[in-house]
């Protein structure tokens, strides 16, 4: 059975502005797409773009809610008997971690059950690859999500946006929007990413391990 034929979505629950979120019976995951989010569209904020295609594919596109407890949009979904909190920081990509740690803290999750989904310049467009946990590399969304969590243990889906040929030119290249081009590349890449990432969460979520090996 694939992935997609396990999706069932269930939303509409109100959030609660004052303590913890209760436990769904199944496992609980943290789903954060990394981004600036006045910059939506943009190489850096491709995390929130994979958020975004994301919850179309579990149905949940049109139940965001901004979650003022995390500064950040919040939608619920569910894969199997697992509930995913899909989150996207309202602040700029060098403090994304305040909002994730406080999702933490909200949803009761530790930092292993976080996903962390950012754009990866090393890659080119259109290669993903799964990281479990380890250093920022350089990545300052991520690096702020080590900090406020004060753990480097969270799986991380990194999707390849290329390095341009001239190093000077890399804060100007990652604020930009994508070429006409790779805007034709780009739903291709962000359905296989959130292939990838339903798998990894619901390959953990029927063995319980806390790294399985990527698909």
């Amino acid at each position: 059975m694939t992935v997609s034929g396990l999706l069932w979505t269930r939303l509409g629950r109100g959030m609660s502005r004052a303590g913890p979120e209760p436990r769904p019976p199944g496992k609980r995951w943290l789903v954060a797409g990394l981004g600036n989010y006045g910059f939506q569209g943009t190489r850096h904020s491709v995390g929130m773009a994979v958020l975004n295609q994301l919850a179309k594919r579990l149905n949940v596109a049109d139940q965001w809610r901004r979650q003022r407890q995390c500064c950040a949009d919040v939608a619920i979904a569910c894969l199997g008997e697992a509930e995913l909190v899909l989150l996207k920081p309202r602040q700029l990509m060098n403090v994304n971690g305040h909002s994730v740690a406080q999702a933490a803290k909200v949803y009761q999750l530790a930092a292993e059950d976080i996903y962390l989904v950012h754009d990866e310049l090393d890659k080119p467009l259109g290669k993903l690859a799964m990281k479990l946990g380890g250093s920022a590399r350089g990545h300052n969304g991520v690096r702020s999500c080590i900090s406020c969590l004060n753990s480097d243990v969270m799986p991380r889906l990194r999707v390849g946006i290329g390095r341009p040929t001239h190093p000077g030119a890399v804060e100007r290249y990652v604020l930009d929007r994508f070429t006409a081009a790779e805007q034709e590349r780009l739903p291709q890449v962000l359905e296989q990413a959130t292939e990838l990432l339903l798998s990894h969460i619901h390959q953990r979520s029927l063995t319980g391990t806390t790294h399985p090996s990527p698909s």
